[in-house]
């Protein structure tokens, strides 16, 4: 699980990546700024953002609006600055709390997002009659010009699909165009 904390002062975030050190997590930076917590977040493929409620350059709100969908974001916010966090995939903690607290929503945020992840994987997204029929095309051509297997030509489109990191519509389509000259 990747895990960024992001806080105002450079000592809070510290403090704040040693407590999830001792419990476990695996902290990948701490930053002073949301652009710059942004900026780690672009370079991974999902996680937890640790920050305050308000950064050096602008507040957990819009922090959350430029933050790729594959994170969640624990705001860590004092009493007086609550204002019931009533965001899509933002949990937040009144301060001050206890390691074990913070710990805790860790754990149940990082569990949740396993099972939304596993739940993502069992149910493929279906695709469009026009996408399912290029593929087909794509798998008939490669049958006939490369003399492949039905299950052959299928598994080749999938592995190029994931070695370009395209989808498989999308590949059969860049197939079809390169057959046809």
């Amino acid at each position: 699980m990747n895990v960024i904390v992001a806080f105002p002062k450079a000592e809070n975030g510290r403090s704040i990546k040693s407590i999830l050190l001792k419990h476990g997590f695996q902290v990948g930076k701490v930053c002073v700024t949301g652009a710059q917590a942004l900026q780690c977040a672009d370079s991974l493929s999902g996680g937890i953002l640790v920050c305050a409620s308000r950064l050096r350059d602008m507040p957990y709100t819009q922090l959350r609006e430029y933050l790729p969908a594959s994170f969640e974001m624990l705001v860590l916010t004092p009493p007086n600055a609550w204002d019931g966090c009533a965001m899509e995939h933002v949990v937040c903690l009144p301060m001050p709390m206890k390691a074990h607290e913070l710990a805790s929503t860790m754990e149940m945020m990082a569990y949740s997002m396993e099972r939304r992840k596993k739940r993502r994987k069992s149910h493929p997204p279906t695709r469009s009659p026009k996408e399912q029929q290029a593929i087909q095309k794509a798998k008939e051509l490669l049958m006939a010009r490369n003399h492949m297997a039905e299950e052959e030509a299928y598994r080749y489109i999938q592995k190029s699909s994931m070695d370009t990191g395209t989808g498989m519509a999308e590949t059969a389509q860049m197939i079809l165009g390169m057959m046809e000259v």
